[in-house]
């Protein structure tokens, strides 16, 4: 079995994916020639400022091409199969500045392109290609992603209606350069939510934390995050997005150190994410208390993991992480009933809001999963992928349990509800604030591999930041 790193050495498989997203016009109903047309991101400038905005490359582009490189373009030849990249063409103020670009010639060294011309060339190009199709010639793009000076009038049809969709859905399935890049995101980010415990016991605020985080994606090869990291101590744990950051490590009313620390943070590599989030003590042992909600997530994934494989309904995945927490709650005594009335109650949702996970790879919540934010059902309003899962996927599991006032105090209100929840049991776990735990699966054929080697067990969290 090849490594990370062998696979890695290759080119990214962009002609592969154009090819896929032709099988999926076909299966929609496109039986004719044309053209696929993308542009990546353009530079731009921050607002009364000469410094470009941090750039981020449009998914959809990358994934056709493996390209980085802004203000490029790429067309797809549907019959021939032939791949053309863009690249812009020597600006001499700019090479002042920035130094030479990259050529021609070394750009068909490094992407999986049959020619690489400059963006001077597009519409001439685009004009031979519709001339050379059979039939009508059909010209594919995305809305929005046009620039004003590209010319599709030698095209009989223009379509903005499929493209889109087509790549989104595409993308659900990874091939194995997709699930190397994911796992090498994983590794980076596995590194750097160890050297977090390392440094938590001498660390004051959050804000260290994220430092010693985001210091050690960069050391090892990851500059950019996958989306903000969320670094939140305490009762701030509760709060799922939380992105202040900023808050001491010590309680400013009891003096003493708070419990724990949610970190939800991960590696971006070559424009594929990784999502990993661990919960662990700040003075190196759990609380009576936070061990107990630990555990109760812990289960809640692990037994989760045990379902997943190709076909898989994540309703039902989804479904099974609840009736645990339920279970849980119940022995702990925080809720207050028979298991199945307080499923039906969604008494559940006031601890665990929202979905167990989503699809991952391109984006953090990746494409493709189908959700359905107008359920009417609150246990599935927020669940981010719907339907079953396809062996090549890749998707985050993600259980928590929070202690969120907002969340709760409603239900505690309720004159329906209020009767499931022990409230002076309740009291003893507020300050636990939140647990979630989060890794990141591939779907097999008949099982699943966890790409996230991240420490997990309260033992070697524990030991981590003890030292």
């Amino acid at each position: 079995m090849a490594s990370v790193d062998d696979i890695l050495a290759g080119k990214y498989p962009a002609k592969a994916h154009a090819q896929k997203v032709v099988a999926f016009l076909r299966r929609n109903g496109f039986e004719g020639d044309g053209v696929i047309y993308l542009e990546a991101q353009k530079t731009r400038l921050i607002e009364d400022n000469d410094t470009p905005v941090p750039f981020r490359q449009r998914r959809p582009f990358y994934y056709l091409s493996g390209c980085l490189l802004p203000d490029s373009y790429l067309t797809y030849h549907i019959n021939s199969g032939e791949l053309t990249l863009f690249i812009p063409p020597i600006d001499p103020d700019s090479v002042i500045w920035s130094g030479l670009p990259l050529s021609p010639a070394e750009a068909q060294e490094i992407y999986d392109v049959d020619r690489v011309l400059l963006t001077t060339e597009v519409n001439p190009t685009l004009a031979h290609l519709a001339s050379q199709c059979s039939g009508k010639a059909v010209v594919f793009a995305i809305p929005e992603q046009v620039s004003e000076e590209t010319s599709f009038l030698p095209f009989a049809e223009t379509n903005f209606s499929i493209l889109k969709r087509a790549i989104e859905e595409t993308r659900v399935v990874k091939d194995e350069y997709e699930i190397a890049l994911i796992r090498k995101a994983n590794d980076i980010s596995a590194r750097a939510h160890t050297a977090v415990l390392k440094t938590a016991k001498s660390a004051t605020n959050e804000r260290e934390l994220m430092a010693a985080f985001i210091g050690t994606c960069i050391a090892n090869g990851s500059p950019d995050q996958a989306y903000p990291p969320i670094v939140a101590s305490g009762t701030s744990g509760a709060t799922l997005h939380y992105q202040n950051n900023n808050e001491p490590l010590i309680d400013p009313t009891t003096k003493k150190r708070k419990l724990n620390l949610l970190i939800d943070a991960a590696a971006e590599y070559r424009a594929y994410c990784a999502d990993v989030t661990r919960t662990f003590p700040l003075s190196g042992k759990f609380s009576p208390e936070s061990r107990e909600i630990y555990d109760i997530v812990l289960q809640m994934q692990q037994e989760s993991l045990q379902m997943l494989k190709e076909g898989v309904l994540w309703e039902d995945v989804h479904v099974l992480a609840h009736r645990i927490a339920i279970k849980g709650l119940l022995k702990l005594g925080i809720l207050r009933g028979t298991e199945e009335e307080l499923f039906e109650k969604r008494i559940s949702v006031a601890f665990f809001p929202h979905g167990l996970g989503h699809y991952l790879g391109l984006d953090t919540h990746d494409t493709g999963g189908n959700p359905n934010y107008e359920d009417k059902d609150t246990m599935f309003r927020y669940l981010r992928v719907r339907g079953r899962l396809p062996a090549g996927s890749v998707i985050t599991v993600e259980p928590g349990i929070y202690f969120c006032r907002f969340i709760i105090e409603p239900f505690l209100k309720s004159p329906e509800l209020s009767k499931y929840i022990d409230s002076d049991v309740l009291e003893k776990y507020w300050e636990v604030g939140g647990v979630r735990i989060e890794d990141n699966v591939h779907i097999t054929r008949d099982g699943y591999e966890n790409l996230t080697s991240a420490p997990k067990s309260a033992e070697e969290l524990e030991q981590l930041v003890t030292g």
